[in-house]
């Protein structure tokens, strides 16, 4: 089996860059690029770190950044599992991408750039669900922002499928990582309640 190492490997392999991809490319948010990221309620984040890179879900009922200008995101974070990947990643490197999704469109709309985190206490206070304030604020300064193409939403018929029937749950994939001492099917069946009181 080759290893591809060199880039001119690479671009022998494929055609010249469609052009199309070049034009719709923005270092600033366009009024139609922040009409569709306003738009969108979830989107992957990835950032690197000195050991790995990190992708991580993150979804709000509503916008899931908010706009602060042409080449800034604001990103409350939310409560989670606490484990910190790309919030460690931020502040080791702060390199970061987000890929936004909109459910029946197969479009996304991606954002390079860079991050940084604050705990600001007025920031925080201005993200406030039920008197439940984030934890730190993720501001994200944009390089670059432009739409992906639609075709792998296209392929995989994302929106058109219900697939959660064919792979594992989280409770299954927990029971056989512990032995059975947590997780299972009671897990699965109370979790959306018991995750209620701590979306926000």
């Amino acid at each position: 089996m080759r290893i591809i190492s060199k880039i001119e490997d690479l671009t022998e392999l494929y055609p010249d860059t469609v052009p199309a991809s070049l034009t719709k490319v923005s270092t600033r948010l366009t009024p139609l690029y922040q009409d569709w990221i306003e738009g969108a309620r979830f989107c992957v984040m990835s950032t690197v770190g000195p050991d790995c890179v990190h992708g991580s879900p993150r979804g709000d009922d509503g916008p899931v950044v908010r706009v602060q200008g042409a080449r800034t995101l604001l990103m409350p974070d939310w409560r989670g599992n606490n484990r910190l990947d790309c919030l460690r990643d931020i502040v080791e490197d702060g390199r970061i991408a987000l890929l936004f999704m909109v459910p029946g469109s197969n479009t996304t709309v991606r954002v390079n750039g860079r991050a940084v985190l604050t705990d600001d206490l007025p920031l925080r206070d201005s993200f406030a669900r039920k008197s439940i304030l984030p934890a730190t604020v993720i501001l994200i300064e944009i390089a670059e922002v432009y739409t992906q193409c639609a075709k792998a939403l296209m392929r995989s018929g994302l929106w058109n499928r219900n697939d959660k029937d064919s792979v594992p749950t989280v409770g299954q994939i927990l029971a056989d990582m512990s032995d059975g001492e947590i997780g299972g099917a009671e897990y699965d069946a109370n979790y959306e309640e018991n995750a209620k009181p701590r979306m926000w």
